[in-house]
């Protein structure tokens, strides 16, 4: 099984990032959505997602199951890489908290890809990006007032992915779980 070790600083980064192509703000639902999408197209062209996160079907489509966390249910905490960039929702909306955000985590691709992203749905209604994750992510399923975990091959598959390029990526993801761990445990450097 495909498992992505998730990065806090970077997913906020590339959330601020969408923010400031924004204006600095924006409905939290389509910046979930946006986020999906660049998550999922980031696997899909290089076997790696941009922020790590875990993928879950919901009424609303595909998310980022711990971004969403931060998003929507979890308390401001200073300490949080997530807040030191985003501010906690008003109005269903998040903004932005520095006026220009560090990127140092996000590659040159992954930039542009959150940019190309960010122009095709810049026009799109949150609800309306909803329904079409429905239609252009054929690995969402209706969870039924529920949640349903994606899993990453499942995205690769439906991508086109053949059966050795999954292995590899799973090969690859777990080489990448376990270098994490060992920095956690001996530390940077």
């Amino acid at each position: 099984m495909i498992r992505f070790v998730f990065n806090e600083r970077k997913t906020a980064q590339a959330a601020a990032y969408l923010l400031r192509l924004n204006g600095g703000r924006m409905k939290y639902m389509k910046l979930l959505k946006i986020l999906y999408l660049a998550d999922r197209e980031s696997l899909l062209r290089t076997g790696r997602p941009i922020t790590g996160d875990c993928y879950v079907s919901m009424d609303n489509g595909p998310i980022l199951s711990k971004t969403y966390d931060l998003v929507a249910e979890d308390p401001e905490d200073p300490a949080r890489p997530w807040f030191e960039y985003i501010a906690p929702p008003q109005d269903y909306s998040v903004e932005m908290r520095k006026s220009e955000p560090e990127s140092d985590e996000l590659s040159p691709f992954e930039i542009g890809l959150l940019g190309d992203l960010f122009e095709r749905f810049k026009d799109v209604d949150q609800f309306a990006l909803a329904r079409l994750t429905h239609s252009i992510c054929p690995e969402w399923r209706d969870p039924k007032g529920s949640s349903l975990p994606i899993a990453p091959e499942e995205i690769l598959r439906v991508g086109g992915r053949s059966e050795e390029e999954i292995e590899r990526i799973v090969r690859e993801s777990q080489d990448l779980q376990l270098m994490a761990q060992v920095h956690t445990l001996v530390g940077p450097t």
